[in-house]
């Protein structure tokens, strides 16, 4: 049997959560259009019993940490780095070469590595060949396979070469096709939640904020969660609530859709904001939400 750690590298933005999600067939990581929308180190599992497992990680985009939260961030993507029996590094090929270097300046795997080169839907097939031609004289990767992941061309053929390098080795997790991750259920419906809070929210309030849950219970035939948003200034607060609380109705209703989907059942979703200053540097409050 084949089975080992496969982490997906590149800078914020690049579409690794897409990427993540198309493999796995299955949405695990939020998407957005921002960057640095991914904080932590998120699991799926590609199972076919008794012949592979591929523990595939999205891990936050490669950047230059400001405050606290940011650091932890790059600490995520470090720790990936040792144990890696797979890397993929993935590049938008919107950007100049010159970017990969120096995402592979930073990087320090000695596992094979795979450049997926990203939205190839978006640029002319001659200019996509001189970048892998460029690429492949560098010798620095075992594969280089052109994608689109958002549109899934040629995503099968990332599996193909991730097996091409996996190692020989019992699984890891139990490998029945059906166990998609190793996180609790409170993790993704927290995600979910932030996912909308990025997405209806402008400049930098979303970046402020996060959603931690504090009760989920299951009744059977409904499922209450109350959750809060924490953020750091009183002014954010009001900016999440939104006049005459339209706006954090909004989140709920956006967010509660979306967890029904994810847990397959009726959801009771209640949300309160609350201010925690200065949480992105707090370490007791960054130990609870990056692992």
């Amino acid at each position: 049997m084949l089975a080992g750690f496969v982490n997906i590298f590149g800078e914020p933005n690049a579409g690794k959560s897409t990427l993540f999600n198309a493999l796995l067939g299955n949405k695990l990581s939020i998407i957005t259009r921002k960057a640095q929308t991914t904080r932590n180190r998120i699991k799926g599992f590609i199972n076919k019993k008794n012949e592979y497992q591929i523990v595939l990680s999205d891990t936050p985009g490669i950047l230059d940490p400001a405050y606290k939260l940011q650091q932890k961030m790059m600490d995520v993507v470090k720790n990936a780095y040792e144990d890696t029996d797979v890397g993929i590094i993935l590049f938008d090929c919107k950007q100049p070469l010159s970017a990969l270097d120096t995402i592979m300046e930073s990087i320090q795997i000695k596992a094979p590595l795979i450049l997926v080169i990203n939205k190839i839907d978006l640029i002319n097939q001659q200019n996509l060949q001189k970048m892998i031609e460029q690429v492949t004289a560098t010798n620095k990767f075992q594969s280089i396979v052109p994608v689109s992941a958002l549109k899934k061309i040629n995503i099968d053929n990332i599996l193909n070469e991730i097996l091409k390098y996996l190692p020989e080795s019992p699984a890891y997790f139990n490998d029945d096709e059906d166990n998609l991750s190793d996180l609790p259920m409170r993790f993704f419906i927290s995600e979910i939640i932030r996912e909308k809070i990025m997405e209806l929210y402008e400049e930098e309030v979303p970046y402020h904020t996060n959603v931690s849950i504090n009760e989920y219970k299951d009744k059977g035939n409904i499922i209450r969660i109350q959750a809060d948003i924490n953020v750091q200034r009183e002014s954010q607060k009001i900016i999440i609530i939104g006049k005459n609380g339209l706006k954090i109705k909004q989140v709920g209703v956006l967010a509660r859709k979306d967890i029904e989907e994810f847990v397959d059942n009726k959801v009771y979703l209640e949300l309160f904001v609350k201010v925690n200053e200065k949480w992105r540097d707090n370490e007791n409050v960054l130990s609870k939400i990056i692992f």
